[in-house]
């Protein structure tokens, strides 16, 4: 689950993380407000989840009050794009209205999990404001990392190597120890999958502070959190992928004109890699899981056929916990009472597969069979192409 930036300097402020001083508005009259409050010279961020902002014209300086309600009603219901929202864009209802800070240097820092090792990650960088992944791509000596076992915890050893690696010295390098130290137990505590920090900036004086942050959180641990679930922005998320949550199913919206509907993420991801193969895109990511029932395969088929720019849907199912009968019952209650005429790629193999391909030819309805993966693909981006 993703954040936005105010409300993760919210939760990092609480730690005792250093964030500069502001507030969030929903309209322009508010924003000039919060800036006379803040002195005048303050920043107007607009609050989306994605980063780029200020490559978009979503990020503005203003030297007044006055400004600072102009610059918010210019980004204030604007369609904001940047390379992480794609063409479409996000609507923009809300910004951070924060002090102007005095910079003298802007730094990197994050942590995630890294997978490879199943160990949290810290990384810096004095290459900070820019996009990490370009840094990791064409600089990588530029990045020092240090891993954290949880059994341990976060040490003087780990917080040292990072500091210097910045290029901090002598007290700095005691006020990174404390940064970073508040902002791995509050990573830990919250059940984070990402704390990013990027800018860390350098003040005139000597100070370390949050300009921004982005934190995501691990959806599977967020029934420990009531108070950060309560934080989900549902404006910032897909209609579809919205409601499929709802009914336990893991949904993203893609690109492509194929639907796939697939049990099983290492299934799903070998169905999207063949449709690529057979020269076709998928439209979308949709794993029903092992145990989905009939109602579940019928609110995923409902939630698939959503998609307009879907022109053929290829049902790729193994047979496992989930039944083949128990699939071919979900997809005919689902086709008959949505009356999809879009073309149905159906490849099923496993527990019951006879049981389920005879309900499917007696159903009466057009359903295309497919011998295997392979074929299953050409016929889906054969029939979408067509459609």
């Amino acid at each position: 689950m993703k954040i936005h930036e105010y409300q993760a300097k919210a939760i990092l402020a609480d730690a005792g993380v250093s964030v500069p001083r502001g507030r969030v508005a929903t309209t322009a009259s508010e924003a000039g407000a919060i800036a006379q409050e803040l002195g005048g010279r303050v920043v107007v961020k607009a609050q989306i989840h994605a980063g780029g902002r200020g490559k978009g014209g979503g990020v503005k300086l203003a030297k007044s009050p006055d400004e600072a309600e102009q610059m918010a009603s210019q980004i204030l219901g604007m369609m904001l794009r940047t390379h992480q929202t794609g063409p479409e864009g996000q609507r923009v209802k809300r910004v951070l209205v924060e002090e102007g800070m005095d910079i003298r240097q802007e730094l990197y820092l994050g942590i995630v999990i890294d997978r490879a090792v199943g160990l949290p990650v810290l990384m810096a960088s004095g290459a900070g404001g820019m996009e990490i992944e370009e840094v990791a791509r064409t600089r990588p000596d530029a990045i020092v990392k240090a891993h954290v076992d949880p059994a341990t915890g976060i040490r003087g050893f780990h917080t040292r190597k990072l500091g210097f690696g910045l290029g901090l010295r002598g007290d700095q390098v005691k006020a990174a120890g404390d940064f970073l130290t508040r902002l791995y137990r509050t990573f830990e505590q919250t059940d984070c999958s990402l704390a990013e920090i990027n800018p860390l900036v350098v003040t005139g004086d000597g100070r370390l502070l949050a300009l921004d942050a982005k934190m995501n959180f691990d959806d599977n641990a967020l029934f420990r959190h009531p108070e950060i679930q309560a934080l989900r922005d549902l404006d910032e998320e897909s209609p579809l992928e919205v409601e499929a949550s709802r009914y336990s199913l893991n949904y993203i919206k893609l690109d492509g004109t194929v639907g796939c509907m697939v049990n099983g993420a290492g299934l799903a991801m070998a169905t999207m890699d063949i449709i690529k193969l057979a020269g076709g895109e998928a439209a979308n990511f949709l794993d029903v899981g092992g145990g989905a029932s009939a109602e579940q395969i019928e609110n995923a088929f409902r939630i698939l056929i959503s998609d307009p720019s879907v022109k053929a849907v290829l049902i790729n199912i193994f047979g496992g916990i989930l039944r083949c009968d128990r699939l071919a019952e979900g997809v005919i209650k689902a086709v008959k009472s949505l009356g999809v005429t879009l073309p149905i790629v159906i490849r099923m193999e496993g527990t019951n597969v006879e049981l389920g391909q005879r309900m499917l030819a007696e159903s009466g309805l057009n359903f295309l069979g497919a011998t295997g993966m392979q074929d299953a693909a050409r016929k889906a981006v054969r029939a979408a192409r067509a459609a």
